[in-house]
């Protein structure tokens, strides 16, 4: 059984709480429950208010107390969330009656009064008592916090971030949520009177259990499962004269970075490509695919960071995702024998493949792309997310930008693009193959394409973000694209065989 974390800290003013609850925030998922208790006008509605307000990024958002309600439910950005007030329960079985026995799943649930139905809470929890300090002011409160079950991890970690925003000097910083992604990792701005910079939030953590010779999926791919690819990376790219933020401050053994803002304006506006910023993008890895760059980068005097290689067995990992998500969600099994043709068909694919390799950084796409008015030619593109960086074939970035998942990319920017990428590379190497390249774009695509409609539906069925859902569609059009190219005949013969299309 794992033993309670506890720690204590003196909140000297509203303020300090709502820093307190927003950084308990960063750290909570669908599932968890946090309990608050004290005496009346301990601050307990307050400190829930700042947690909502936080998570909807909303500092004026309505948020009553729900003494009369007993329930207030909200669908925030990252989760539902239910504020319960158990203050007029008398016995616990009234706990069915307003939905909270048993707890909905995939939400997350903050409970005031928690005494008042204390055998009914579930076992994995974070308590935190408030109490007043009137001798330091008249706002003044003390917390304890508790976590009991698997939420011991999280309280060390609230208390472990804790210890490093004080040490980095930003305890005292306003904070404001930002946007996450599709990773465990999640972020906040961070402001003070010097100016805004960014905390990420990254757990060490693999994605999936080691069902890939004995390698979690993120192992087996060679994805992030830590802070330091991120680390090592950012430097790199920063040694080549590229955008990507500093880094101020680091606890590389937590996953807690502190880094530059580069800004929130992207390469889209009002839901379109703006044609002058993927110009630039397209520009940047032109120029970043002519250089000789290193596979090994120092990482802060530690041993260095060796940028893995984006292997066939990598890419047919990835491609599986198809056979395990992608077509059970679609009510479709193609049988052990069409599998196994789909495997072999994809690996002769590969293998015709030029090794040609460069740093891929993975997801180069409109999410992760700042536009920099400021600066100067392609530094005008801010890069981030890159941890999951790669040696790989040059295309596979160029996909990612002009066959925007999130995005539609007209078709005809796309092929303004592949030319202007073209052009850039023809000028600078008189080796440089377009033929070879146009057949190597089309495999990446076809790859990327596969493996994105597998994973949007591992998101919805495993992780609970149907959202990803709506993108399916818009990966099938870009899919078949590429499956158009002579050199994928055979293999859009086995897509049309065996694949459905999303439903719309």
């Amino acid at each position: 059984m794992t033993a309670p974390a506890t720690f204590a800290v003196a909140l000297a003013n509203e303020t300090a709480t709502a820093n307190l609850m927003a950084d308990l925030a960063l750290l909570l998922a669908p599932g968890d429950v946090v309990t608050l208790s004290g005496d009346l006008g301990a601050g307990k509605t307050f400190a829930a208010r700042a947690m909502i307000r936080y998570l909807a990024a909303d500092d004026a958002l309505e948020v009553p107390s729900p003494t009369f309600t007993l329930v207030q439910s909200y669908e925030l950005p990252p989760f539902p969330l239910l504020h319960a007030d158990l203050y007029r329960i008398e016995d616990a079985a009234e706990l069915a009656e307003i939905g909270l026995d048993p707890l909905p799943d995939g939400v997350v649930a903050v409970i005031e009064w928690p005494e008042r139905a204390a055998h009914a809470l579930p076992p994995d929890r974070i308590d935190i008592a408030l109490s007043h300090r009137p001798a330091l002011g008249s706002s003044a409160r003390a917390a304890e916090i508790t976590g009991h079950g698997r939420a011991a991890a999280q309280v060390a970690r609230l208390a472990a971030l804790r210890h490093f925003l004080e040490h980095a000097d930003y305890d005292l910083a306003r904070r404001r949520r930002m946007a996450g992604d599709a990773s465990v990792r999640s972020y906040a701005r961070l402001y003070r009177d010097d100016g805004v910079v960014i905390l990420m939030n990254a757990p060490r953590r693999p994605d999936g259990p080691a069902l890939y010779r004995g390698k979690s999926y993120s192992a087996a791919v060679h994805l992030a499962e830590d802070i330091r690819p991120f680390v090592a990376i950012a430097n790199g790219l920063r040694a080549q004269g590229l955008s990507a933020p500093a880094i101020h401050h680091i606890d590389l053994d937590n996953g807690f970075l502190i880094l530059e803002d580069l800004g929130q304006v992207g390469v889209i506006e009002a839901g379109q490509p703006v044609p002058e910023r993927y110009q630039m993008a397209t520009d940047l890895l032109a120029a970043l695919h002519h250089v000789n760059l290193p596979r090994t980068l120092p990482l802060l005097g530690e041993a260095s960071y060796t940028i893995p290689e984006f292997d066939i067995e990598a890419m047919l990992i990835e491609i599986g995702l198809m056979l395990e998500w992608y077509l059970p969600d679609r009510q479709t099994d193609p049988g052990d024998v069409a599998r196994d043709e789909f495997i072999a068909l994809w690996h002769a694919l590969l293998a015709r493949q030029s090794p040609g390799q460069t740093w891929v950084l993975r997801d180069y796409h409109s999410p992760n792309l700042i536009w920099m008015e400021d600066r100067a030619d392609i530094n005008k593109v801010g890069l981030i997310d890159f941890q999951d960086a790669v040696l790989g074939p040059p295309s596979y970035d160029l996909v990612s930008l002009l066959q925007d998942a999130r995005v539609d990319v007209p078709e005809t920017l796309e092929l303004a693009m592949l030319g202007r990428y073209i052009n850039a590379r023809r000028a600078t190497d008189s080796n440089f193959d377009a033929t070879a390249f146009a057949e190597n774009y089309a495999v990446m695509s076809a790859q990327r394409n596969t493996r994105l409609l597998g994973t949007f539906a591992r998101l919805n069925r495993r992780d609970g973000k149907p959202h990803y859902l709506r993108h399916q569609p818009r990966i099938w059009n870009y899919l078949n694209r590429s499956l158009a190219h002579p050199a994928l005949t055979v293999l859009r013969d086995w897509y049309v065989a065996h694949v459905p299309p999303p439903q719309a």
